[in-house]
């Protein structure tokens, strides 16, 4: 079986639930909690989780936070690369409503030193994995150097382009084989790198053929992975790349479930993704995509981000 590598960010969450999210100049009163998070440590314990060997390459600070980062990528046997960084983990500040929307703030700290040098001194993880995975809280010269191995090695170089305002060349879409923004992001790339305008709002009820056309734009050679939240998800292939599906363009439907907290649904996504890919290769991508669609939306039934991530066995007992 192949291995998942993904490089990325930890971070330390804060996180306030209230009945609203606040507004500018406004104070509400909330429920506190704190614990593990960061899209690449959020990815990596999906991707764990959902089965696959992974590897998580990251940077941590030499305080509670990165003991903390360690002790849980043991818990899940996780083959943590870390480089030691002088500054403070990564923090993050979320807000989180009654409906399960949140609002999230990031404080880089040590996942801003995440260095080439360190994502290429790690050739044996990327040796052996299938798919290696990659997100925008770390710096873009490590990311590059991530997807680089990547096609190195023979895996699917995967990038999740978020947060949405990190993406500001093209370099790093023309190193990806599969990329998988969300609404927001995939509307800010397309005025950026098309120059095209939409509502992010919109694009899940865009003409299919309009949405293929664009992605198409995007990533010419490569497959399109629109998270589309309650509309479910819009996938487009490039022209003879199919993936293992029948069509080049199609829609899949949201999962039914009682969403609590949507905090690291995307990520628990993007790691499903990733460790499916990997563990059956010849698999149709449709099938992929519904593994991941399925583990996402159970994650939004748990609060938290890391640790509300689902394991294997609860997405077969909840969807068989």
């Amino acid at each position: 079986m192949s291995r998942v590598v993904v490089v990325g960010s930890f971070n330390v969450d804060h996180v306030w639930a209230t009945a609203t999210l606040p507004r500018p100049g406004e104070t509400l009163s909330g429920r506190y909690s704190t614990g593990p998070g960061g899209k690449g440590f959020n990815q990596a314990i999906a991707s764990a989780r959902a089965g696959a060997p992974t590897g998580f390459v990251c940077a941590l600070g030499d305080d509670p936070g990165g003991e903390l980062a360690r002790s849980l990528a043991a818990a899940d046997r996780i083959d943590l690369r870390a480089l030691r960084s002088d500054e403070p983990t990564g923090t993050a500040g979320i807000y989180v409503d009654a409906e399960g929307r949140n609002s999230i703030v990031i404080g880089p700290g040590a996942n801003g030193a995440l260095s080439t040098a360190h994502v290429d001194g790690q050739a044996d993880a990327f040796g052996s994995a299938g798919v290696v995975l990659a997100q925008l809280e770390s710096p873009t010269e490590a990311i590059a150097a991530a997807l680089r191995a990547a096609r190195a090695h023979g895996a699917i170089a995967m990038l999740n382009p978020a947060p949405a305002n990190a993406l500001t060349t093209c370099e790093l879409l023309a190193l990806a084989d599969i990329i998988t923004p969300n609404e927001t992001e995939f509307a800010g790339m397309v005025a950026r790198h098309v120059g095209e305008r939409i509502d992010g709002d919109a694009i899940a009820t865009l003409d299919e053929a309009r949405l293929h056309a664009l992605c198409r734009e995007l990533l010419p050679a490569g497959t399109v992975v629109v998270t589309l939240g309650a509309s479910g998800c819009f996938v487009s292939h490039a022209e003879g790349a199919l993936r293992g599906d029948d069509k080049p363009f199609y829609r899949l439907a949201a999962e039914q479930v009682h969403a609590i907290d949507t905090t690291g649904a995307g990520d628990a996504f993007n790691g499903a993704l990733a460790a499916s890919l990997a563990m059956a290769p010849d698999d149709a991508f449709a099938l992929h995509l519904q593994f991941a669609s399925r583990y996402a939306a159970l994650s939004t039934e748990r609060e938290g981000a890391a640790l509300a991530m689902p394991h294997r066995g609860d997405i077969v007992t909840r969807f068989a």
